[in-house]
């Protein structure tokens, strides 16, 4: 059975992920022009930013200037305010599910709070927001996961969780939540969904508003003990 519904932020609620990998790109070509980082930011998405440059410097022998996180947060965060906008079909969709609904990001929480009320999401979302700042590793590890059931005050298999990366769907797992991949977000790259089909991920949904019948059958029971 199923009483919780759990979002990740970017490329779950709000269509932020491609702005961010494009703002990122563009810092750190501005930093370390000699360098095609693209190949590279095709894969950021998920990760959460300070580990994921940490991963870059080990890649190509590189330092990063002081402060250089806050640097691509703020750019991001300029850019957001400007362009960001709902997955279509998201507000409607929440409405229909019926549960509570939390929300579980690699992000920053003043960025997740940001994404939540650009959403329109405050209201059907409210306090119920966590971010890997919180804890001491972020997805793909559970521990952002476990927080949320312990503050929710709910066991974890009683969780589903919405999700578009590896990362995120590897901690939800791992923490003992059942999952749904979302492949409809604009920075999915062609051929996603069959990767996560051969990483043994079954509930997978393109549109919003095939939500509400998986959240249903859920509530159900008719998961069973199956995870993804």
């Amino acid at each position: 059975m199923i009483d919780h519904l759990i979002c990740d932020c970017d490329g779950v609620l709000v269509d932020s992920e491609i702005i961010a990998d494009r703002v990122m790109l563009d810092v750190l070509t501005e930093t370390f022009p000699g360098i095609d980082f693209k190949p590279a930011v095709k894969t950021a998405f998920g990760q959460q930013t300070s580990r994921f440059l940490a991963n870059l410097q080990t890649k190509y022998g590189i330092a990063m200037p002081p402060n250089f996180v806050d640097t691509i947060e703020a750019r991001v965060a300029v850019e957001l305010a400007r362009s960001l906008g709902p997955i279509a079909g998201v507000r409607a969709a929440l409405e229909r599910c019926g549960l509570p609904v939390a929300v579980v990001s690699n992000s920053r929480m003043e960025r997740v709070r940001a994404s939540v009320r650009r959403a329109g999401l405050d209201e059907i979302v409210g306090p119920r927001v966590f971010s890997a700042q919180q804890v001491e590793r972020p997805k793909p590890y559970p521990d952002v996961y476990l927080l949320a059931a312990r503050t929710l005050d709910v066991a974890p298999e009683r969780c589903l969780v919405v999700e578009d990366s590896v990362a995120g769907l590897t901690a939800a797992r791992a923490a003992g939540m059942k999952t749904i991949a979302f492949v409809g977000a604009s920075h999915i790259p062609s051929g996603y969904a069959q990767v996560l089909r051969e990483t043994g991920i079954t509930r997978i949904m393109e549109h919003m508003d095939e939500l509400p019948a998986l959240v249903a059958a859920g509530v159900r029971g008719d998961f069973g003990d199956v995870l993804s």
